[in-house]
């Protein structure tokens, strides 16, 4: 299956690197449940992305998340665990790439679901801007 447009909203699998990971030597992360494209240079080749987490844990600390609702979670496929969409972090890595997965993430008639704008403008105004 083919890799959808990277567009800002797009949810799908990726090996996502969290900062803490990384600073301890690892170049890799674990497959996520689900990550959000967050901008996406179009011009640029290769082309890359930004992109941000979401997981089940609760934001702690120096971390910034927005808890997606759970009409958006039931919407894009995740289960009913509450869950974060992470801000103060991001991956920036090329589109595509062995990291994202061409496949459906969960039960959905397209590849890779949006969450409705509103939860991409509240992820805009609080780290990073949404191309």
């Amino acid at each position: 299956m083919a890799l959808p447009e990277p567009r800002p909203g797009l949810v799908f699998r990726y090996d996502y690197l969290w900062s803490r990971e990384s600073r301890s030597g690892l170049d890799h992360g674990k497959e996520r449940p689900a990550c959000l494209v967050a901008a996406s240079d179009s011009a640029a080749k290769p082309r890359y992305v930004v992109i941000v987490p979401i997981t089940h844990s609760p934001p702690t600390g120096d971390t910034v998340g927005i808890e997606i609702p759970p009409r958006v979670r039931q919407a894009i496929g995740l289960d009913d665990a509450p869950c974060w969409v992470i801000v103060s972090e991001h991956n920036v890595d090329e589109w595509p790439n062995s990291g994202i997965r061409p496949t459906l993430l969960y039960r959905s008639c397209c590849p890779g679901a949006k969450p409705p704008p509103s939860v991409g403008r509240r992820a805009s105004n609080n780290s990073v801007t949404v191309a």
